[in-house]
């Protein structure tokens, strides 16, 4: 039966154009449903709806994945929010010790109180030449951390040019001493506090309670912040178990979840393609688009299922200018398949989103395969008129 489904003509480069010059919009799950079943495309353009259980289950298992993901980012959020508590707790520490030791043994040290006003003034120079250094030179590549803050700075302009925001915080956005810039910050405090303790020493004199009370306020701050250290612990080891729910890896930064409502579409004005991966992360700084399948896992990945990640890809790739070098295909949280962009996979992607465009205009969807089994478990057989399956 051929049906008609949009008024269009080819155009010079192969793709189908509307009335004013513009591609036809072609979905990537519509590229999924085509490669599985021309059949089965066609029905769902005529509005026959998919029925069955595993249509149901599969909509509460992608809603558990993206509630899973949720999950994670809150654990993790909450393991930076303590981390950074802790650090800063700690750094109060240190400054209550130097006022301890200044305060408590200033009248007798053998040299005056200027003489080590002197020194901490160094120390504080040498501080604030250590944030600059630390500001200014990449240290982080050298010594493999996490990227530079103007590496982070790209990833979020590549990003946001796809019209997508990231579902939690700001990428790039780690927390703790040592990346998001509070190492600089550190430094930058220690200046200023040893610069302080420099300036108060220069008038100095003897002040023995006040060190003493410095003393105990100290041990004080750190029964404190050995509680906050043991909190950011357990929030480590929540984060570590939700992370291994959501099926993530360790160096796997997540920044877009797929929940239907709130998430953006990629579009490629070019071809006329369209789609929502269900996850972005970014991995050795490239977006990766990941497809998570909530059937029965095959013995390999089925076509359609790479089709439909080919053109998240795709999709990524268009909008971040940044080409991915593959995406992730996952049948439930082992089964895991690297599905790799090279010019086999882009000319492949490109010749079905054509046909699925010239099926749009001239009609005549047919069958593609002879197996009984495959029309058993499609869920539109209900609707369909060449189906192989007879109950």
């Amino acid at each position: 039966m051929g049906v008609t489904f949009a008024e269009g003509s080819e155009g010079p480069d192969g793709f189908y154009l509307d009335s004013n010059g513009n591609p036809l919009p072609v979905s990537a799950s519509e590229l999924e449903r085509y490669t599985y079943c021309p059949v089965s495309w066609r029905l769902a353009k005529e509005g026959a709806a998919g029925v069955g259980e595993a249509i149901t289950i599969g909509m509460e298992k992608h809603k558990q994945i993206h509630e899973g993901m949720n999950e994670f980012q809150t654990s993790l959020i909450k393991l930076r929010r303590e981390l950074l508590i802790w650090s800063w707790w700690y750094g109060i520490i240190i400054a209550f010790a130097i006022d301890a030791v200044a305060f408590v043994y200033i009248d007798d040290l053998m040299n005056a109180p200027i003489e080590l006003a002197k020194i901490l003034s160094m120390w504080s120079v040498s501080f604030l030449a250590a944030a600059i250094l630390s500001i200014v030179i990449p240290w982080r590549n050298w010594l493999n951390m996490e990227p530079t803050v103007s590496e982070i700075e790209t990833l979020s302009k590549n990003f946001e040019s796809t019209g997508l925001k990231p579902t939690w915080n700001p990428i790039g956005f780690l927390g703790g001493w040592f990346s998001g810039g509070k190492t600089e910050a550190g430094l930058l405090l220690a200046t200023i506090v040893i610069g302080l303790h420099a300036i108060g020493l220069a008038a100095a004199d003897n002040r023995s309670q006040a060190g003493f009370i410095l003393v105990v306020t100290a041990f004080v701050w750190t029964f404190l912040a050995t509680w906050q250290l043991q909190k950011s612990l357990f929030a480590e080891n929540e984060m570590i178990e939700k992370r291994g729910r959501a099926g993530l890896d360790e160096d796997t930064q997540l920044v877009y979840s797929d929940d239907d409502e709130s998430s953006g579409l990629l579009r490629d004005e070019e071809t006329g393609l369209r789609g929502r991966p269900d996850q972005i992360v970014i991995i050795d700084g490239e977006f990766i688009p990941v497809e998570q399948k909530t059937g029965r896992v095959p013995k390999k990945p089925h076509q359609s299922h790479r089709v439909q990640l080919l053109a998240y890809i795709s999709l990524v790739e268009t909008n971040t200018k940044k080409s991915p070098p593959y995406g992730i295909l996952k049948y439930g949280e082992e089964d895991v398949h690297q599905v790799f962009w090279d010019q086999h996979a882009k000319n492949s992607l490109l010749t079905s989103i054509k046909k699925v465009q010239k099926l749009m205009v001239e009609g005549g969807a047919k069958r593609n395969h002879e197996r009984e089994g495959k029309c058993r478990n499609c869920s539109r057989r209900h609707a369909c008129e060449q189906s192989l399956f007879t109950e």
